[in-house]
């Protein structure tokens, strides 16, 4: 592969800028051919893995080599992704700078809502200044006991709304990890949010900045894609928070007051960033999915907690959270493409799944 990036890096060196940028596309085209038809296989559970087997580091090395530092890393990861999720999508090869195809006003509409965060039943637009162009709403939590609502960007912007949607905190937490998703801690009183390798409690109420009132738990061994807290009702300065990652684990990570020093006075508190390690907590997983954990959820009614991936094979899972310290198997089901969200129904007591 390494005899390979550096025949093309001969060549694009010896071509007009224009000729070069057309030589690359085409071998960029080529990439995102095998990549396509890679997921695809993986997809159908025909895949074998080979020395040609293209990941995602693979795929950074070879898209830096073609277009160099023009491609920013968070678009080149985005990119990835939607090819991962969605091989049968359609792909226009400048969304890899940034740029997407939209047919007609709909590129005026978005830039004219490119800070809106939710609309509510009523259409009114809740607009949030300081969310940084070209970033997203990752996760929406409601936290029904104390009638706000928490939501987490993409780039780190962790805010809460009131009932009537006004902001009452906000802060920045990440660095240059995205933000995968965020819940409330019942019993600790704080938000929730993790990232692509770590997990941060964030205490609201707490005045400063956010290097004061943030904790961050790293490293994890894998990507947390999803997260959620675990109401049980019975747990006093305690709770355990379910998390996905890329790998097909399902996490039951456990923290409690003691952890973060809750108890001590604000005059003993450090004004840095504090940054805890991961291996000091209680962490159980199981691997119970062949792809990506792209939602969990406890349902406090069915006393279970349920995880989705997108794998055609162990698509959703619904069980007892004994199961995960145990190897019995699990109670799931199987859909063609997976599952990518999930919710219940009380009144009716059911579980509707959506997927491809």
């Amino acid at each position: 592969m390494s005899d390979r990036r550096d025949s093309e890096k001969e060549k694009l060196s010896t071509l007009s800028d224009v000729a070069k940028f057309n030589y690359a596309l085409k071998q960029f085209q080529t990439l995102i051919g095998k990549t396509v038809a890679q997921k695809r296989e993986e997809r159908l559970g025909m895949y074998i893995k080979d020395e040609d087997e293209i990941d995602y580091d693979k795929f950074y090395e070879t898209v830096q080599t073609l277009f160099g530092p023009e491609v920013k890393d968070q678009d080149v990861k985005t990119f990835f992704r939607k090819i991962s999720n969605n091989p049968d999508g359609r792909i226009e090869w400048c969304e890899i700078f940034g740029y997407f195809i939209v047919e007609g006003d709909a590129l005026a509409a978005q830039l004219d809502e490119e800070n809106m965060v939710f609309l509510v039943s009523r259409r009114q637009q809740i607009t949030k200044a300081g969310v940084k162009r070209r970033d997203v709403i990752k996760c929406i939590a409601k936290v029904p006991q104390l009638d706000f609502t928490v939501t987490a960007s993409q780039k780190g912007m962790l805010t809460i709304f009131n009932s009537q949607m006004r902001v009452l905190t906000s802060t920045n937490i990440a660095d240059s990890s995205w933000v995968t998703g965020c819940d409330y801690l019942t019993q600790l009183k704080r938000v929730v949010a993790v990232t692509e390798r770590t997990v941060v409690i964030w205490d609201y109420k707490s005045q400063g900045s956010c290097q004061d009132n943030c904790f961050i738990i790293k490293p994890m061994e894998h990507c947390l894609l999803c997260v959620c807290t675990v109401n049980l009702g019975d747990q006093l300065a305690k709770d355990d928070i379910l998390m996905g990652d890329d790998g097909g684990h399902v996490n039951l990570f456990t923290v409690t007051s003691d952890d973060f020093g809750l108890k001590q006075s604000k005059a003993k508190k450090k004004s840095q960033l504090q940054v805890l390690d991961s291996r000091k907590f209680k962490n159980i997983k199981r691997k119970l999915h062949d792809d990506w954990v792209v939602k969990v959820k406890f349902i406090s009614a069915l006393n279970c907690f349920g995880s989705c991936s997108l794998d055609s094979v162990h698509s959703f899972v619904l069980d007892d959270l004994k199961r995960l310290e145990d190897s019995l198997p699990v109670r799931e089901f199987s859909v063609p493409r997976g599952v990518n969200a999930f919710t219940y129904c009380g009144k009716a007591n059911i579980i509707v799944t959506g997927g491809k």
